[in-house]
């Protein structure tokens, strides 16, 4: 025997309009419900015992109310059961920030799960400066953990504008009053971007005042602050000056901060979550370079690979050019190169090849003079091996008409703060590109000596190796050209003048080079830099320059190469043509959003 089983979509819906005209005439009522304030409400047993958990255990044949015809709720206000009431016969919830404390209260109470879980899909839907305060604190108060987790995040992302200078710091939003639950939160948060943490010590301090907390617990709260990136003259001064900052166990952390600012050379070796800055993007850094050919500007950018937006970070301290850069501890390394001095008409006065270093450090957006090289270096390669620095051949300088070539190597102590001699090259090299494998350091190309023709030779160097060994050469002579790694491979780029536009990809492990996808034009003194493995084994190439009409011209194109499809696309435009640029990862906060 066969049947069908069919639902009506409009049955439900005419149940609860019945019940609700029965309500409002009065008819077939067998309960009254008094509030706190006096207020009376009549209604069915038996619907509000299918809405509510505690009317279904109230009204159980056992109970005392289970017969009675009034029961009295003095915990509730009149507006709240009223409206709990009307959802409970409509389905419908009026909310606004003036009635959902009320609702809530009756929510929680009457035990009706659905109009809690609406109170919280309001609150996180309906965030504004103005209002997340108050909802971090009813979400706390009710233990609506969506909310306010919601809530939280909305205000971490809104510190910076909320502890800007003339907004009241924090108190015209009602972050002192902030539940201790969301203060925590926003203490641990990873990314803050536009917020510097002596705003956040500040704050925390003020919060403090206000809420007389034990040690224990304040010292939960203050243990969340980064000290090492507040300024160390305002951590000694707070640190006098407050009580809150006075006790042993935050004492122990103030002087951990102070002692690590006095670390000055090794500081990046010394890095942990107390000096890491709130932010967890990656962005490229474009150093030096310019529109014009050997016309570098001093302006440093960044690049958001998410967000697709540059803008400028800071001034390096000199014009400079065929330098190189890197990152150790998120600071920022630049490395010899050839200082340009200009004019006031911006007219080219000098060029001297330097071996000076300079270290940026973005916490407190800071250039520092680190220790110089052994030799000056222009047109060589630096990469970073097991936390060491390595500066590898390239041009000296000149002497008379003729120009030094090196194939000197120096690794940078920082504990030292200075630089030593590492495994010279086999034979004199500039022009060539670097790259690091593991534990190995992989050099290729260049020109060798006083040689004019490119090489295809490549070398590798383990970390701690005693001498440079022979690789397979690449396809293709290059000088002027770059490399990266990506996942287990790497990947050399174009150089100056190249006859073919081709790639070409290196596997370590089987020593061998393979021909890839080449780019549609030509390129040269571009800016290159790998992107995180999180983003899917992608390369850009920022900028540089090609032939048009017989004559170089600077490129405003960031083109992406993507390893696993092996192909090319462009992603954006540069805000000018820039040539000479060099590239490095760092996280650096955005500024806020205002």
């Amino acid at each position: 025997m066969s049947y069908f089983l069919v639902l009506s979509e409009t049955h439900g819906g005419s149940v609860l309009s019945h019940y609700q005209r029965l309500r409002s005439e009065g008819r077939l009522c067998d309960v009254e419900l008094v509030a706190g304030g006096g207020a009376s409400f009549p209604a069915h047993r038996s619907l509000l015992a299918c809405s509510s958990d505690y009317f279904w255990s109230l009204f159980q044949e056992h109970t005392h109310e289970f017969q009675a015809r009034t029961l009295h709720l003095p915990a509730l206000s009149d507006k709240g059961l009223q409206h709990i009431l009307d959802f409970i016969y409509t389905s419908w919830l009026s909310l606004s920030i003036s009635t959902l404390e009320d609702i809530l209260e009756a929510a929680c109470y009457l035990q009706v799960t659905c109009a809690i879980q609406l109170c919280s899909c309001y609150i996180a839907n309906n965030l504004s400066p103005d209002n997340c305060c108050f909802f971090a604190n009813v979400a706390a108060r009710y233990g609506m953990d969506d909310a306010l987790s919601a809530t939280n995040l909305f205000i971490a992302s809104r510190m910076g504008e909320f502890l800007a200078p003339g907004s009241g710091g924090g108190d015209q939003v009602g972050l002192l009053e902030l539940n201790a639950d969301s203060l925590r939160a926003l203490l641990r948060a990873e990314e803050m971007s536009g917020v510097q943490e002596l705003s956040l010590l500040s704050l925390l301090l003020d919060w403090l005042d206000r809420h007389k907390l034990t040690s224990v617990r304040s010292n939960l709260l203050l243990s969340n602050i980064r000290f090492a990136l507040v300024p160390p003259k305002e951590l000694t001064r707070l640190h006098a000056a407050r009580p809150a900052l006075q006790t042993p166990f935050v004492k122990s952390l103030v002087f951990k901060a102070l002692e690590y600012h006095q670390q000055g050379p090794c500081q990046p070796l010394l890095q942990a979550t107390q000096s890491t800055l709130r932010t967890s993007t990656a962005q490229v850094l474009l150093v030096g370079g310019g529109p014009e050919a050997d016309h570098p500007e001093r302006e440093v950018l960044t690049f958001n690979p998410q967000s697709r937006k540059f803008r400028s970070l800071t001034q390096l301290p000199h014009r400079i050019q065929h330098h190189c850069v890197c990152v150790l501890g998120n600071f920022l390394f630049v490395l010899g190169g050839e200082m340009v001095e200009v004019d006031e008409s911006e007219k080219v006065t000098a060029r001297v090849v330097t071996g000076q270093v300079w270290r940026y450090d973005p916490r407190f957006e800071s250039w520092e003079v680190a220790a110089q090289m052994g030799e000056r270096r222009v047109r060589f390669s630096c990469c970073v091996a097991e936390g060491v620095i390595h500066a590898i051949g390239g041009h000296g300088g000149s002497e008379g008409q003729k120009e030094v070539v090196l194939d000197s190597v120096e690794t940078y102590d920082m504990q030292a703060d200075c630089w030593r001699r590492g495994v010279a090259l086999p034979l004199c090299v500039h022009g060539q590109a670097c790259a690091t494998h593991g534990t190995a350091i992989y050099i290729s190309g260049g020109m060798h000596g006083d040689q004019q023709e490119s090489s295809k030779e490549v070398y590798v160097l383990e970390f701690r190796g005693s001498q440079w060994e022979k690789r397979a050469p690449m396809s293709i002579a290059r000088y002027g050209h770059q490399m990266a790694t990506v996942r287990d491979r790497i990947y050399a780029f174009l150089g100056m003048h190249e006859p073919f536009c081709d790639i070409e990809q290196f596997d370590p492990a089987q020593n061998e080079w393979t021909r890839l996808r080449p780019l549609f034009h030509d390129r040269f003194c571009y800016g290159l830099v790998p992107l995180p493995p999180t983003q899917g084994g992608k390369v850009l190439l920022i900028g540089g320059r090609k032939w048009h009409n017989a004559q170089e011209v600077a490129t405003p194109n960031v083109l992406e190469y993507d390893v696993e499809s092996d192909s090319w696309r462009e992603v954006c435009k540069l805000p000018k043509p820039l040539s000479g640029a060099q590239c490095a990862l760092m996280h650096i906060p955005d500024p806020t959003e205002m």
